[in-house]
């Protein structure tokens, strides 16, 4: 049974390791596909949800606004609701690729860099790949705003990360560091036998000496 659930958590070590990419694969592939709408159908998609969200405000709350009113809001929120799109989509993005990274032990300040460095420059490439969009234009802005939702997205991985390691996985670890002492005794144990050995072998020959002469 313990050769077993070595053997299991081995396969499943190597197998879902590679596989943790594929949610940042995934993430960057609709990023992909919104920045590959032309204006018309961005500026419609994002309309329909600004609207979405200013009626179920005025669901929720009972204002009892006008299609009129609703159209207006809509219109005024517009533009915060792409930028927060932004922002969720470059966090999303940022936690898929932080958590895979973290996994393969990049912690503290390298995990920082590493995950940062690549959202900005994935996002410099889509603001890049917007240029060749119909209706589109890029904006060193959103580069901003996509940076900055990235570093949220690390953060809160780590953090989330961290709170793991300390309360869910610290039987695991706390396992692995009695394996890792009895590894280490054993060793310091056979080493001290091996010393031992080598003692009486080296008294038995200098006794054999002094008998000789």
């Amino acid at each position: 049974m313990k050769y077993f659930r070595l053997f299991l958590k081995k396969l499943l070590r190597y197998l879902l390791k590679p596989l943790s990419f594929l949610p940042a694969l995934l993430m960057m592939y609709l990023i992909f596909n919104f920045s590959a709408q032309n204006g018309d159908l961005s500026g419609q998609l994002s309309g329909t949800v600004t609207t979405d969200l200013v009626e179920l405000c005025d669901d929720l709350f009972d204002q009892g606004w006008t299609t009129q009113q609703i159209l207006h809001y809509a219109d005024i929120l517009e533009h915060y609701v792409r930028k927060a799109a932004h922002v969720t989509e470059y966090f999303l993005l940022a936690v898929t690729v932080a958590f895979p990274l973290y996994v393969y032990r990049l912690r503290g300040w390298r995990l920082v860099l590493s995950a940062g460095f690549f959202c900005m420059g994935f996002a410099c490439l889509d603001e890049w790949h917007q240029s060749f969009v119909p209706g589109r234009s890029p904006a060193f802005r959103d580069v901003l705003i996509d940076t900055a939702g990235s570093l949220a997205g690390i953060y809160a991985t780590r953090i989330i990360c961290w709170i793991g390691r300390k309360t869910i996985f610290r039987p695991l670890s706390m396992e692995k560091n009695r394996e890792r002492r009895t590894r280490h005794l054993s060793a310091e144990t056979s080493s001290e036998n091996c010393r031992r050995m080598n003692q009486s072998d080296l008294s038995g020959r200098n006794l054999r000496k002094m008998r000789s002469l």
